[in-house]
């Protein structure tokens, strides 16, 4: 009678297992990791040598990052994504799709409305994305560690900045002590000196990622904080940081990007906080 072979790994055990060993991997395996965890919804349909035009390397060198984790090939790597695509590709892989023809195309008889509904279009694909992705044992804990902290943290810069600016605006709801880092006139270091152990920070950044966010994030967490990560990759120097990352993609329209799928990931957590904390609904002006 023959032996069961036992289950592979899924794909969100890969992306997990890749995330882990990050540090480690070489320049080149580098760039794949974070090609196959921001394009997953892809790897199971596009072929090696797409994946290798994508990331800039040569083909064998996406067959030895999967070989790097167990896999006999590419073939078999590319195996346990596409398990998941019975469903419909997700809508913003679409829009990207879209996207980059018209760019492609050199149109340069878009009007206003059509740049408009272009942007909009990539803040829905993208806001559809962020929740059929959504880490839901990632949110639970990064409800449950702010919910436990006394005084939280809130740090952002640059593009980032107006969903710090908005979190230290709802969160001054509650009954905890909140502390945006706005780093004005330099003075971060003197913001983290009122730092504890046992506080808890939200620190938001995407690649290229802002030297001024990961210099405060680090700091607290030498001051002993516990961290909340908001970024778009598990790989990203912030979230090596984090107790916790939430990941988002947002989508970029004719090279600017949206910031609707993180905003409403960050509306969405501070809403799941005030329902733990049973917060009482009080209308303000606004």
């Amino acid at each position: 009678m023959a032996t069961a072979k036992p289950p592979g790994p899924t794909a969100d055990q890969t992306i997990k297992r890749i995330s882990a060993e990050y540090d480690s991997l070489s320049k080149q395996l580098k760039v794949i990791a974070l090609h196959i965890e921001k394009n997953r919804d892809h790897v199971g349909i596009e072929g090696i040598q797409e994946m290798a035009r994508q990331c800039g390397v040569q083909p064998s060198a996406v067959v030895r990052f999967a070989k790097h984790f167990g896999f006999s090939g590419f073939t078999e790597l590319q195996a346990i994504f596409r398990e998941n695509l019975s469903r419909q590709l997700a809508p913003s892989r679409n829009y990207k799709a879209r996207i980059r023809d018209l760019i492609e195309s050199g149109s340069n008889n878009l009007s206003s409305v059509d740049i408009a509904k272009e942007f909009l279009a990539g803040s829905v694909a993208g806001m559809q994305e962020l929740e059929s992705s959504l880490d839901a044992g990632a949110f639970k804990k990064a409800v449950d560690l702010l919910c436990a902290a006394d005084c939280i943290w809130i740090v952002a810069s640059r593009r980032s900045f107006p969903i710090a600016a908005y979190l230290d605006y709802a969160l001054q709801h509650t009954e905890k002590r909140i502390g945006l880092v706005s780093a004005l006139g330099s003075m971060h270091q003197g913001q983290m000196r009122s730092v504890r152990k046992g506080d808890g920070m939200i620190a938001i950044s995407f690649a290229p990622y802002a030297e001024e966010t990961l210099a405060v994030a680090k700091l607290a967490a030498e001051r002993g904080a516990k961290l909340v990560a908001i970024s778009d990759s598990r790989m990203s120097p912030l979230a090596k940081l984090a107790q916790v990352t939430l990941v988002v993609q947002d989508n970029s329209t004719l090279g600017f990007r949206s910031l609707s799928s993180t905003m409403g990931l960050a509306q969405s957590l501070f809403i799941a906080m005030a329902y733990t904390l049973e917060l009482p609904y009080k209308p303000t002006a606004v």
